[in-house]
């Protein structure tokens, strides 16, 4: 399947494009608006969508199962990670769960080998992308598919940033709305896609998988530790993705503390130091 498959034969996601086409022109309007309650105000909604609901909810916890917490907890994250606008926790995690079951292949909805562009942006701009029929949700994800307050929140996950846009709206007028909702949404757009694209092109790789993936270091600052993502794609179940004491992984240090305070159990972490001392006595016990 070529490249040319994706651009040209797939129909265009009208709605989708039009939206981000949207998003980013506001977003530059919001450059001309500039003060520091509003930079707070996108940098704190940025951390708690981007990092307690993608990283910790959508990602670490919803789709690999790397730890689990009360449901509470996990409905709040999930609420956390809509305000992303990423789509709703069944159909991101869905997409994402195809994407670690056929890597760097046609099935793939994301892999640079179709292009940095396709894996980018260009992705949800045409077919499925986030548009996942039930029956594939069904598939992918029967372990919550049928969960009445994530199917809530999977159909109607626009409303919590109208919600907090409100909110922006009545503590600081156009421009809060502006900086919290379509500036912080697009660069948390592109944060969340150079990990499709960039950390599957440039990077280094600690380990052997059959995928292309990199641990790129600026990635994993911009993303709370994401873009470790070779460390990932060896061990995707693991909670911890920064695996060396200079792979700063701050999702994982929040997972961590939520251990500590007894809200996260059986938190799985791979460590690599542990790991390395059992093969060596294996290796060890297999000539003695």
């Amino acid at each position: 399947m070529t490249q040319d498959h994706y651009y040209k034969s797939e129909p265009l996601n009208k709605n989708t494009f039009v939206a981000v086409v949207i998003f980013h022109v506001l977003a530059i309007a919001a450059l001309f608006t500039f003060s520091w309650a509003n930079l707070a105000a996108a940098v704190i909604i940025w951390w708690i969508a981007g990092s307690l609901g993608i990283g910790l909810g959508y990602h670490r916890l919803l789709t690999h199962r790397g730890f689990k917490v009360p449901k509470w907890l996990e409905y709040t994250l999930s609420f956390f990670g809509t305000l992303a606008v990423q789509s709703g926790p069944i159909s991101w995690v869905t997409t994402h769960r195809i994407h670690h079951a056929f890597t760097e292949t046609e099935k793939d909805p994301h892999s640079p080998r179709f292009g940095a562009y396709w894996a980018h942006i260009g992705w949800i701009f045409r077919g499925t992308a986030q548009n996942q029929s039930e029956v594939t949700k069904k598939r992918y994800c029967p372990d919550f598919a049928d969960d009445k307050v994530h199917r809530f929140l999977d159909r109607h996950y626009y409303l919590s940033s109208v919600l907090v846009g409100l909110l922006l709206f009545a503590i600081g007028g156009l421009p809060m709305v502006l900086w919290g909702i379509f500036l912080r949404t697009v660069v948390g757009w592109h944060f969340t896609w150079l990990v499709n694209s960039a950390t599957h092109l440039w990077g280094t790789r600690r380990f052997v998988t059959r995928d292309d993936s990199r641990n790129n270091a600026l990635i994993a600052a911009i993303t709370f530790g994401e873009g470790w993502h070779n460390n990932h794609h060896a061990f995707p179940r693991s909670a911890r993705h920064g695996l060396a004491w200079y792979e700063f992984d701050f999702n994982w240090v929040q997972i961590r503390l939520l251990e500590i305070l007894g809200l996260a159990k059986n938190v799985y972490a791979y460590d690599a130091v542990t790991e390395s001392r059992k093969a060596r006595l294996d290796t060890i016990h297999d000539t003695v």
